[in-house]
């Protein structure tokens, strides 16, 4: 494994990050074959015991401040097993100029990867702009998700932020199976107002022939469950194509919102070999 050591760029260019994960499959496992990060950006790399590789992302001063811009380019070999997550939230802090994050995944035939990050959370007067492309060749196949909670509901900063985009984009070879994007600007209506009692928003996608019973058993119990009035959790799920499920989850609280995507990917620590979800770094 090759692993560059976190560089910082001069202070009179654009606090921008470049980062770049490899994973390889050697016998029965996956490994990081390179890694490299710049500041503020920085790459944990844990031991699990399953067949799958981890990096975890994490930030220097634990969030995103004005002007930062971060690109993460991740390969998954053929044949391998990658998961990448976060060391914490992803905080994003008050930014007039604003703030990006660009994640591009390339998926290899046979690979599995999953991103599994936790919630992003934009405080008072945040801008914040997130793009995320998976590149899927074929029988590869991915699991995402995506969390953005309200806030600090408690300091009274309850959809709060300036601005946030977010766009979703997944490939399979030459076909364009999902491309969608959620923008919350105060300027088309106040937000707390127009998110009602709503405090987390999330989506998950399935995406791949790997994972096709997992998204026909998804898709049948969301569609089979029954939704009372004023209910604390709407779920709704869209099967795009014969290629991907998109699950779009609305939660009164971000516990109830990370609770339904837990439940929803109980499959997932089979598929990699450890439970991303007890394991920490």
């Amino acid at each position: 494994m090759r692993l560059f050591a976190e560089q910082r760029r001069s202070e009179d260019t654009e606090r921008g990050s470049e980062a770049r994960l490899s994973f390889r499959r050697v016998g029965a496992s996956t490994v990081i074959d390179s890694a490299f990060a710049t500041s503020p950006l920085r790459v944990l790399m844990p031991r699990n015991h399953g067949r799958a590789a981890w990096a975890y992302t994490s930030t220097l001063g634990g969030g995103l401040v004005d002007g930062d811009a971060i690109r993460l380019r991740v390969r998954v070999g053929a044949g391998a097993a990658a998961a990448l997550l976060s060391q914490g939230e992803n905080r994003v802090y008050r930014s007039p100029a604003g703030c990006r994050s660009e994640l591009v995944v390339d998926v290899e035939e046979g690979g599995l990867f999953a991103l599994l990050p936790d919630a992003t959370v934009c405080f008072a007067g945040a801008s914040y702009e997130q793009k995320t492309e998976l590149r899927l060749a074929p029988g590869a196949a991915a699991v995402a998700v995506d969390v953005l909670a309200a806030g600090r509901s408690a300091r009274g900063e309850r959809w709060a932020f300036r601005r946030y985009g977010g766009e979703l984009s997944v490939r399979s070879g030459d076909r364009l199976l999902v491309r969608e994007r959620l923008l919350l600007d105060p300027d088309h209506g106040p937000l707390a107002e127009r998110l009602g009692r709503f405090d987390a928003l999330c989506t998950v996608l399935l995406a791949g022939d790997a994972l096709r019973a997992e998204r026909a058993a998804l898709a049948r119990r969301i569609q089979a469950a029954p939704l009372p009035a004023r209910a604390g959790l709407v779920e709704q799920a869209n099967e795009v194509g014969d290629g991907a499920l998109v699950i779009r989850i609305a939660a009164v609280s971000l516990e109830d919102a990370l609770r339904a995507v837990r439940e929803h990917l109980r499959f997932v620590p089979d598929l990699l070999g450890d439970d991303p979800w007890a394991r920490r770094p």
